[in-house]
């Protein structure tokens, strides 16, 4: 591990602290992926050389470099090179459309993409024409600067922006949202501090695309910490199960439907996971039945964070302390607050359902060229002036500051007049031992303005779907009850686990919806 870095301090320069971790722990390895191995001392010599050819290329301060394609160690250089060089770090996102890439490039203002073949192909020519492009598996050695360069020395300040996340739109060019060296460093050296306080040899798997925030609790706080991060192109159970093994994993982050498949491995049981002492979760919702089980299979603490990537409360559940608050996503973290407000923006009584707002010390800048849609975001208490953000979920705060999710604020179907919260029935579903995944959204009905259908994948043993409706609208509410249930293969979700409602919205359709 590296010595003597200031993650305790205010704020403190990202680069500067690689650069050090590369010279102090020379030839041990600092990132993997699935051809191999790379050291500190390469990382460092490698981050410099791609930041020394990006500025003679004519990279300005602030500008940002684009990364398209599967996460490698390639990927993780060029994201490091692009904040050394005083650059903005812009990965997109693989799933997203041909349309979408080329609006999310031209939003961000880059004049690099890094790209590997297989994307390449798949788009041909539609960066060529503007952007100056290196595929990232064959062209990037060649391309950076000599061996033994050193990039000009750059002074991050505070508010510079170390980063562009692009939402999961699916309609539309996703927005951009920034975050400054400030917040990347709030947000990460405190973890990295934390991790080798507590005597942890830092091993992260990290699991999803390195174009997601999710990725980032796995990645940057594991550098910091002077630790090894592997990355993964593509994410299967045996193989994560595999390199956990062999690696001696100790930290890693996975979003609930990895969580799902890796409990539903039949090999799971195979292998040695005695190493890890850290899981964390994010992205979705995270069923208390699946926390359970994890609990009870998988060795080390499990801590689900509940954030935006924009920013606002952050929340915290340790889970492994709290196997009573498995239906909750904890309690705000230090330096996080939450409030609970009406519909008319009033804060309403402990206990009660409402929307969601909070600020926190990891705040986005705002979404890139978008400040109308940024303001749009927040909400500013009357009495104090501060900004927070809004979260767009609905939820409740217990007795005891646990906050308890309802729902999406968009997801919440109103049926006569009455506020149906989708998780509600989801749970009631899920209580049904045969019943795997549940989702439920809200249709249009003449009788009642809304209806909920649900949707559920099934064990092979189940009785039919209609069969489960009726034993669970038997204990639902006369305003709750399931107007229809089907049962459905695969959840539609994006890459990195969220529940894709806006397709169940459209399968809904396509099997004729309820009167």
């Amino acid at each position: 591990m590296g010595e003597n870095q200031p993650l305790a301090e205010p704020f403190g320069n990202f680069s500067d602290i690689i650069s050090a971790n590369a010279q102090a722990l020379g030839d041990t390895v600092a990132l993997k992926d699935e051809k191999g191995d790379l050291s500190w001392a390469e990382l460092g010599d490698r981050v410099e050389r791609i930041a020394a050819r990006l500025l003679e290329e004519g990279l300005q301060r602030g500008q940002s470099v684009a990364i398209l394609g599967l996460s490698s160690v390639n990927y993780a250089l060029v994201f490091l090179a692009a904040v050394r060089a005083g650059g903005v770090a812009a990965p997109l996102t693989t799933s997203a459309s041909a349309e979408q890439l080329e609006g999310m490039a031209s939003d961000s203002g880059a004049t690099h993409i890094f790209i590997d073949r297989a994307k390449m192909s798949e788009l041909g020519s539609m960066f060529s024409r503007r952007m100056r492009c290196i595929v990232l598996d064959e062209e990037l050695d060649e391309w950076m600067a000599p061996e033994g360069t050193v990039a000009p020395p750059v002074d991050h300040q505070s508010s510079d922006p170390f980063n562009i996340i692009y939402s999961s739109g699916t309609t539309g060019t996703p927005k951009g949202i920034v975050h400054s060296h400030q917040m990347r460093w709030r947000q990460f050296a405190a973890t990295a501090a934390s991790w080798l306080e507590n005597g942890f040899d830092v091993r992260s798997l990290a699991t999803t695309p390195l174009y997601s925030n999710t990725t980032m609790v796995a990645f940057l706080p594991a550098l910091l910490a002077g630790g090894t991060v592997r990355v993964m192109g593509k994410f299967a159970t045996e193989r994560w199960l595999a390199h956990a093994e062999a690696d001696r994993t100790t930290i890693t982050m996975l979003v609930p439907v990895q969580y799902q498949r890796m409990m539903d491995e039949p090999r799971f049981g195979d292998f040695d996971l005695s190493s890890l002492q850290l899981k964390y979760c994010t992205s979705a919702p995270f069923s208390p039945q699946l926390k359970r089980e994890v609990l009870e299979r998988m060795p080390g603490a499990l801590i689900e964070i509940y954030s935006m990537t924009e920013g606002g409360v952050v929340c915290l559940l340790e889970a492994h302390k709290f196997p009573d608050k498995l239906h909750t996503v904890g309690r705000p973290a230090p330096g996080s607050e939450l409030k609970v407000l009406d519909d008319q923006d009033r804060e309403v009584a402990p206990g009660t359902p409402g929307n969601l707002v909070g600020r926190s010390q990891t705040m986005m800048s705002g979404y890139k060229n978008r400040p109308e849609q940024t303001q749009e975001g927040y909400w500013t208490d009357p009495e104090t002036g501060e900004v927070w953000q809004r979260m767009g979920d609905i939820g409740r705060v217990d007795a005891q500051g646990f906050v308890e999710l309802v729902g999406r604020a968009k997801d919440m179907i109103i049926s006569g007049g009455f506020n149906i919260y989708p998780v509600d029935l989801e749970n009631a579903l899920l209580e049904d031992d045969t019943v795997l995944e549940a989702a439920v959204i809200g249709v249009p009905s003449r009788r009642w303005g809304e209806t909920p259908v649900g949707f559920v994948r099934l064990a092979e043993d189940a009785r039919e779907a209609e069969a489960v409706r009726e034993s669970v609208n038997a204990r639902l509410g006369k305003t709750q009850r399931l107007a229809q249930l089907h049962a459905i293969d695969e959840m539609p979700r994006s890459h990195i686990g969220k529940l894709l409602k806006t397709e169940l919205r459209a399968e809904a359709e396509r099997r004729g919806l309820p009167d």
